[in-house]
């Protein structure tokens, strides 16, 4: 291979390697760079066994570059390169869908069932309807459906973290409601149905029901007297049945093609009281349907989003506006997000089950697939946001990559993120002849912000797998170089250019004798080691980056030992 082959595959790379590291925020990889380079460059084929070795010092050297120096660098080989990802940054907004039909204020509403704090499947609701009342300078309700005191009972301590959870995404309703506090509305209705012909009282148990109606044949008391009705209801009103004995129905289609449909139940008998005080006197319960009908129009929602599985809702709830004579509010249906990264199911049931066993220490346990366990981690809820509104509104089930999270929050933490060195289990080793301080910067980008100052003593701990051969030279980051001779750690006088050529690895370090315990809690359990002496001037929430690991917030420092939360990488 003759010297300007040479030349020119090294500019390739270097090019290749700074594009791919501003466009994705992340170090370039020599696989990802390698098959798209070999394929725009055919005459590079006949030496592709010699590439690999060629490019890979590049592509580490790129890699070294701060973000401002990446983009210089692109700039100067490749500046219609650099425009290329600039009009990208600009185009890829991926803004949602236009609502249909907007003629007026647009007025949506947040329904959340108040079970349990919301896992991270729960933010999606807020995060697409929250930009739309921006988009539109709409209203947003937060409407907690809790009519149900017994198969879906509600968590007396997730209204609360609900609002927070809603707040942390941005977000602030413009009137908050508990559907539990407005049993008298729904009673109201219903006996308005009940003079409009719309409703009747039945009694018939639950499968006799099942098996009429599955026949298309009506109850023996779809069509008992008014008067009856107005008394059974009112007798369940005040509680004189018990659950099963006796329910309200709507009036509908008995021989309708979709059996979920016919004459189906707005009210029924729950002993089990509500664990609210102010709703545990009441035993007759509304049916979602029937409650979240009423409320909609009630508070002038003018635009619902709701699970593609709800499509029977929408139908059900056509039988009370037609007997009211009310328009029902635009519905957008859509599908499940669906997010594979973590070990837990995304179910508020089985969350609550293992943080009762003790298996998760709490909602905010970063192994726990939840909204509080994000925001402990330091994700913020604007990268949230961003990354849900990307799915759109598809009919379709979706995939929420956390790497689309993390790559939105690393956008809005990483500038603010001063560099601190983190060593995880670390192997002490003996050093000679190094400067007694290193003076890292404390951010690549930001000059202006400083150096951290790093007392080296005579000791120094690596990660197990960052300690050399015997031998064998490494760059001890912002420190220097050093060669390992089986015991000890010897300073040599090699300058960067070892680094440049990719001759040594780069690893990263701290003091033995000053440095601070830390115990760093992630997705994967909880990490054990020790931080540069700097880490305790941070105070609890500070977001830094631990060269080489990643982001992460500090929680707090006790006597013994800081504790940290790894955000991603």
């Amino acid at each position: 291979m003759d010297d300007d082959l040479r030349e020119r595959i090294e500019r390739e790379a270097e090019t290749a390697a700074l594009f791919n590291a501003l466009k994705h925020d992340s170090d370039a990889q020599v696989d990802a760079i390698l098959g798209p380079m070999m394929g725009e460059n055919p005459d590079f084929r006949p030496h592709g066994g010699d590439i690999p070795g060629i490019i890979a010092p590049v592509i580490d050297e790129v890699n070294e570059r701060s973000t401002s120096e990446k983009r210089d660098r692109l700039e100067s080989l490749a500046p219609d390169r650099l425009a290329e990802l600039d009009a990208a940054d600009e185009t890829d907004d991926r803004p949602l869908p236009e609502l249909p039909n907007v003629d007026s204020e647009v007025r949506m509403r947040l329904a959340p069932n108040p079970n349990g704090p919301w896992h991270l499947g729960s933010a999606r609701m807020p995060a697409v309807i929250g930009t739309y009342k921006e988009i539109y300078d709409g209203w947003m309700l937060c409407r907690f459906d809790d009519t149900d005191p017994e198969t879906k009972r509600p968590d007396l301590g997730a209204y609360d973290e609900i609002l927070s959870a809603i707040e942390y995404l941005g977000f602030e309703p413009d009137e908050v409601v508990k559907a539990s506090d407005r049993l008298g509305t729904y009673y109201d209705y219903a006996r308005q149905l009940v003079e409009l012909g719309g409703a009747y009282t039945c009694s018939c148990d639950a499968a006799s029901f099942s098996e009429l109606k599955n026949d298309g044949e009506p109850c023996p008391h779809r069509d008992k007297d008014p008067e009856t009705t107005r008394t059974e209801f009112e007798a369940m009103i005040e509680g004189e049945y018990s659950s099963g004995e006796m329910v309200l129905r709507i009036r509908t289609d008995i021989e309708h093609k979709n059996p979920a449909l016919r004459d189906w139940v707005a009210f029924r008998m729950i002993d089990t009281p509500h664990p609210r005080e102010a709703a545990a006197a009441y035993r007759c319960w509304p049916m979602l349907d029937f409650q979240s009908g009423i409320d909609d129009h009630e508070f002038g929602i003018t635009h619902i989003i709701r699970g593609i599985d709800l499509q029977d809702s929408a139908k059900r709830q056509g039988f009370l506006y037609d007997y009211f004579g009310w328009a029902y509010p635009e519905v957008v249906h859509w599908g499940h997000v669906q997010i594979d990264a973590y070990d837990v199911a995304l179910s508020t049931s089985t969350i609550k089950e293992l943080v009762a066993e003790g298996e998760l220490d709490g909602w905010d346990d970063p192994r726990a697939p939840t909204v509080a366990s994000l925001e402990r981690r330091g994700i913020r809820g604007e990268a949230v946001v961003n990354a849900m509104t990307e799915l759109g509104t598809s009919t379709s089930n979706v995939d929420l990559a956390m790497s689309s999270i993390y790559a939105e929050n690393r956008e809005l933490v990483d500038d603010g993120a001063d560099r601190l060195f983190f060593v995880r289990d670390g192997t002490e080793v003996p050093i000679d002849g190094a400067p007694d301080v290193a003076e890292p910067p404390l951010h690549p980008d930001h000059e202006d912000r400083g150096n951290r100052r790093i007392p080296v003593g005579d000791a120094v701990l690596v990660e197990p797998d960052d300690l050399p051969d015997v031998d064998t030279r490494v760059w001890l980051k912002g420190l220097g170089p050093v060669r390992y001779d089986g015991e000890a750690f010897v300073f040599t006088d090699d300058d960067i250019g070892i680094v440049r050529n990719g001759d040594v690895d780069v690893v990263h370090w701290v003091p033995a004798a000053e440095s601070v315990p830390v115990r760093l809690r992630t997705m994967d359990g909880d990490e054990s080691g020790h931080a540069e002496p700097r880490l305790v001037e941070y105070d609890p929430d500070s977001i830094v980056q631990f060269v080489r690991i990643g982001f992460a917030r500090i929680d707090g420092h006790g006597d013994d030992t800081s504790v940290a939360y790894f955000a991603h990488p």
